[in-house]
C-alpha cells in the first residue's frame, strides 16, 4: 500500500517527537547536579569509595610520572582538549556535594535546634 505524503509527515513528525523526548530523558539523567540533588548520600559514598581506591592504588604516583615524562605535542594535542572538559564536571560535581552537605547540615542543625528547645506552653 502507498504511502502519501501527509502520512509520511506524520510519521517524520512522530519521529523527532520521540527523539526529542529520548534526548531529554538522557539530559536529564546526565544533569550531574539533580543527580547529587535526588541521592545525595549514594553520591557521597561513591565519591568517598572511588577517593580511597584511588589513593590505596597509587594512581596518583603513576600519573604524574606518566605526565612529567609526556611529550609536549601529545598534550598540547587531546589533552589540552579533555583537561577543560573534566574541569567543569570535576566542578559541577562539587558544587552539587557541596550544595548537598549545606542542606543536610542546615537540617541537622535544625533538627538539633528542636529537640533542645523547651516545649512551648509549660510554665515553672
Amino acid at each position: 500500500m502507498a504511502e502519501t505524503k501527509a502520512d509520511v509527515r506524520r510519521d517524520i513528525e512522530m519521529t523527532r517527537e520521540r527523539m526529542s523526548q529520548t534526548i531529554a530523558e538522557l539530559e536529564r539523567r546526565l544533569d550531574v547536579l539533580e543527580v547529587v540533588r535526588e541521592h545525595p548520600w549514594p553520591c557521597i559514598a561513591v565519591a568517598a569509595g572511588a577517593g580511597f581506591l584511588l589513593a590505596g592504588s597509587g594512581a596518583d604516583v603513576k600519573a604524574a610520572g606518566a605526565a612529567a615524562s609526556a611529550s609536549v605535542a601529545v598534550t598540547k594535542g587531546a589533552g589540552s582538549r579533555v583537561a577543560p572538559l573534566l574541569d567543569t564536571l570535576v566542578a559541577r560535581v562539587m558544587d552539587g556535594l557541596q550544595e548537598v552537605l549545606e542542606q543536610e547540615a542546615d537540617s541537622l542543625v535544625d533538627e538539633l535546634k528542636r529537640a533542645i528547645r523547651p516545649p512551648t506552653g509549660t510554665v515553672s
